[in-house]
């Protein structure tokens, strides 16, 4: 049976719950990490240059207006969706450490995001230019659905205001993603922002999150129409020189969100060959971290330890995988975490909150 809906609710309900303890008894997150990961993003939210839009004009008025006439609350941090995940990352960790460093800037700079009349021309971008319904489809569209279910999970006055602010946006989002999934014929596969496993890994967790059973069903179909069949995944060609996700281990991510533990056990067995397995366990060499490109590696270090301790959990204690998938993924982070903070900006203006995220998931 490819889909028992109660369970994924109770599994990813039994991951939320182990959250909070997570974060606090793991050796490699104290507030201490947490401020110096926090300086990251409060930094750049409002660094407007170097800046890369991915804007198509329809003319000249817009062809020359700056990222943050175009993106008022997410132009900084490079591009929008660096910016996107950098609030995500600090709403986390004021969450987390209420009595983080730098606080008081924290939330002004959080504030002044959210504020309602910038949140609006972010959601009337979408509509307001030809190309615009494309844009950030769907590793941009995943990290604000991420950022709106932190918020919504967040018994904190600012937090629900902030979470109100945010709707027209998050409304628009899940509408162009609702009228896309039908017609996305092929999933991409590739290892950087157009992957469709991570994006319907995000998709899924906010719509349960939020009791949208309409477009939850819509993404586990999806899914299973993508990746259920799929048998011996050429993970041993990974990674390509800029990836920063594994092709491979984002679909077994997604699908033991989707699958009963037994069932996924079966499903990952006949998805990956030994030697694919071997392969992706290996640390990625980046060979450069002032390009903006090799740094990718870097994030593609963390990625695969969210992964892989997310499959960790679906698996049996008696499977060798879980004990190889949960140590590894430990490894990736130890190794990881001293080059996020490298003090160069291809890997400052993002690298924190995918570091974040492998420690929290």
């Amino acid at each position: 049976m490819k889909i028992l809906k109660t369970t994924v609710k109770i599994l990813l309900l039994l991951v939320s719950a182990m959250t909070n303890s997570y974060s606090q008894t793991n050796p490699l997150f104290t507030q201490e990490t947490a401020e110096k990961l926090a300086s990251l993003p409060l930094h750049c939210i409002t660094q407007e240059f170097p800046n890369k839009t991915g804007h198509s004009s329809d003319g000249a008025a817009d062809h020359k207006m700056l990222p943050s006439d175009l993106h008022p609350s997410f132009y900084g941090c490079l591009d929008w969706h660096s910016s996107v995940h950098g609030h995500w990352m600090l709403i986390k960790l004021l969450k987390t450490f209420p009595e983080i460093k730098d606080k008081a800037k924290i939330i002004k700079t959080l504030e002044n995001s959210f504020k309602p009349e910038k949140i609006k021309t972010e959601a009337e971008y979408f509509t307001k230019y030809k190309t615009t319904k494309t844009f950030e489809r769907t590793y941009g569209w995943a990290w604000l659905l991420k950022l709106d279910q932190e918020l919504l999970t967040w018994n904190d006055p600012m937090a629900k205001k902030w979470h109100q602010n945010l709707q027209p946006l998050t409304k628009e989002i899940v509408r162009i993603w609702t009228e896309f999934l039908p017609k996305q014929t092929y999933p991409n596969r590739t290892g950087v922002h157009p992957n469709t496993a991570f994006g319907l890994c995000f998709a899924l967790d906010w719509a349960i999150a939020t009791k949208n059973e309409t477009f939850e069903m819509a993404v586990i179909s999806k899914a299973n129409e993508f990746y259920y069949e799929q048998k011996n995944a050429p993970a041993y060609l990974e990674p390509d020189g800029s990836d920063f996700l594994s092709p491979n281990l984002e679909i077994a991510d997604l699908m033991r969100r989707i699958m009963p533990p037994r069932e996924f056990e079966g499903w990952f067995k006949s998805f990956l060959e030994p030697k694919s397995i071997e392969n992706i366990l290996k640390m990625p060499v980046v060979s450069d971290r002032t390009d903006f490109q090799i740094v990718h590696l870097d994030g593609l270090s963390l990625s695969r330890a969210w992964c892989m301790k997310g499959i960790a959990k679906s698996l049996a204690r008696t499977n060798p995988l879980k004990a190889r998938f949960e140590k590894k993924s430990q490894e990736f982070l130890e190794k990881t975490l001293p080059n996020v903070t490298s003090g160069n900006y291809g890997g400052d203006h993002w690298l924190a909150s995918f570091a974040v995220y492998a420690i929290f998931d």
